[in-house]
């Protein structure tokens, strides 16, 4: 699952345009089964396939005490696609690019209008 995940992330990465691709390879990607118990007690839901922590692109660096980073939940997705392979792939390329997005800046409704949501 580790694989598939990290492969279907390198795939996405590079059909970016360069100037996206650069600053996508600069937010860390961290692949975990599940939301832990902290950011469940944080109030983050536990089938949430993916999340964005740290400052946007947009925000002031210091805004945040966070590093930026994605997290991608695998057996989340995983689950929520009956544990089909192809729409597992897919759906890993849809929460990274959506988490991508938040690191970009974008809101829910900037998402929603890229069919990102």
């Amino acid at each position: 699952m580790l694989e598939a995940g990290a492969d279907e992330v390198a795939v996405v990465l590079r059909a970016l345009p360069e100037d996206v691709r650069r600053r996508a390879e600069a937010v860390p990607i961290v692949f975990e089964k599940r939301p832990s118990r902290a950011f469940i007690a944080d109030g983050i839901d536990d089938d949430t396939l993916g999340l964005f922590l740290g400052p946007s692109a947009l925000d002031d660096p210091g805004a945040s005490p966070l590093p930026a980073q994605i997290i991608l939940f695998l057996e989340v997705i995983w689950d929520a696609n009956s544990g089909e392979e192809q729409p597992f792939r897919k759906e890993i390329r849809k929460t990274f690019l959506h988490e991508l997005g938040h690191s970009i800046g974008w809101d829910e409704s900037e998402l929603e209008a890229r069919n990102l949501d």
